[in-house]
């Protein structure tokens, strides 16, 4: 289905684990020329680059901690240098960064959820616009940025996580900006906005927890991280969505925001 996907050269932030690392086996399987990401290298990433090569297409481990500025540049930079140029950017990368509720929110706090969640997504598409606006005059096609937004973002998130659910409203927001700045040069972008999906991410909830959220679905479970991927590849296609910009995906399973 996602033929044009083929040798497309796709960055991926925050995808060693969950639904990034989903997303990139997804376009691996097109063929595409992947890299992956995260703020640290361990002993498995090897393991992850060569699963990801078996797959087809061919795969990059590029270290980087978006939370800072410099080190998004340096990652569109040593991405532009191994592969020749940018087609299609996944902001991933993010993360609850902590609950805490309003009476005890510090300014560390604050920071840290928004530079991992706002900062950089920020000033990863902001270093990324020259080379996808390049791609898109060399292809004669668009290129796009999708990013990975959240339920919370509708609907505010749970007690203790609203700088959370507001990073990822702001980024539903700013993304409608860029359609207004960037169509002109032919690039698109999109969201896909998680519900309550089976990752880390809710690791720390009891069993009691989970049950009462999964009731609230009307599958009455928890997504999983290869039901989310394949939306991803489908905003990346142009022929899929060469019209579509601007837009929010919301794949939760039927757990409806108010």
């Amino acid at each position: 289905m996602f033929n044009d996907l083929k040798d497309k050269r796709v960055l991926v932030t925050g995808s060693t684990a969950g639904i990034g690392l989903a997303v990139a086996r997804t376009f691996a399987r097109c063929g595409a020329k992947v890299a992956i990401n995260g703020s640290r290298k361990d002993q498995q990433i090897d393991a992850l680059v060569e699963e990801l090569n078996s797959l087809g297409g061919e795969t990059i481990f590029i270290q980087a901690n978006l939370t800072q500025t410099p080190e998004c540049e340096k990652l569109i930079g040593e991405f532009v240098a191994h592969y020749g140029g940018l087609d299609i950017l996944i902001n991933n990368a993010g993360g609850l960064g902590g609950r805490n509720n309003l009476e005890d929110i510090t300014d560390d706090f604050y920071d840290r959820v928004m530079d991992l969640n706002a900062r950089s997504v920020l000033m990863v598409t902001k270093y990324a616009i020259p080379h996808l606006r390049q791609s898109a005059v060399e292809s004669g096609e668009t290129t796009c940025v999708i990013s990975t937004g959240s339920i919370a973002g509708r609907e505010g998130g749970g007690v203790g996580a609203g700088i959370y659910a507001a990073s990822k409203a702001w980024l539903h927001d700013i993304h409608r900006n860029w359609v207004k700045e960037f169509t002109k040069d032919h690039i698109r972008f999109n969201i896909v906005s998680p519900g309550t999906i089976n990752t880390a991410f809710h690791d720390g909830k009891s069993d009691e927890l989970k049950e009462k959220i999964a009731g609230s679905i009307a599958m009455g479970r928890f997504g999983r991280i290869e039901e989310v991927a394949p939306s991803y590849a489908f905003f990346a296609s142009h022929a899929c969505s060469g019209y579509i910009t601007g837009q929010i995906l919301d794949v939760n399973g039927g757990q409806l925001a108010p």
